[in-house]
């Protein structure tokens, strides 16, 4: 995959983005529950690049190996919290939003487990990431790549 641009190039036109992103981690919610989500916003879309910067990210903010390998499965694994399947299943619906159409059920559970203001700030979360997402996809961006982990 040969990258199309280096969207960093362009720092006063991504000035917004930086900011949302501030903004969100920032925001108060669990730092763990913030890269389950990166993760998993990231894993639908299939973006490479945001997987491995995600993945390294929750490593070394104490996320477990188990967790980032089983996340795809996460209904069927006991380990995750009620409030992290709930901010998941809301992760889903608003990244496949015009599959899903954020259906009540998903947004009755996420009222179980999240304030109104923690709603917006996860909304928000989910929205900057499909954001990068598709900026990182569209310019193809190439994750950085170890030397003994490249195919030969």
């Amino acid at each position: 995959m040969k990258p199309r641009l280096n969207l960093y190039n362009f720092q006063e036109l991504i000035k917004p983005m930086l900011k949302m992103e501030e903004s969100v981690v920032s925001s108060g919610l669990e730092i763990s529950l913030i890269e389950l989500v990166k993760m998993r916003a990231s894993q639908i879309n299939g973006c490479a690049f945001c997987l491995d910067m995600h993945s390294k990210d929750a490593r070394k903010k104490g996320e477990t190996e188990q967790r980032l390998y089983l996340l795809n499965a996460w209904r069927e694994s006991p380990l995750y919290s009620e409030r992290e399947r709930a901010a998941l299943a809301w992760t889903e619906a608003l990244t496949l939003i015009s599959k899903t159409h954020a259906p009540d059920s998903v947004y009755d559970v996420l009222k179980q487990n999240f304030t109104e203001e923690e709603i917006v700030k996860l909304s928000m979360l989910i929205v900057t990431i499909n954001g990068w997402n598709r900026l990182a996809i569209g310019f193809r961006s190439v994750h950085p790549v170890e030397k003994n982990s490249a195919a030969a």
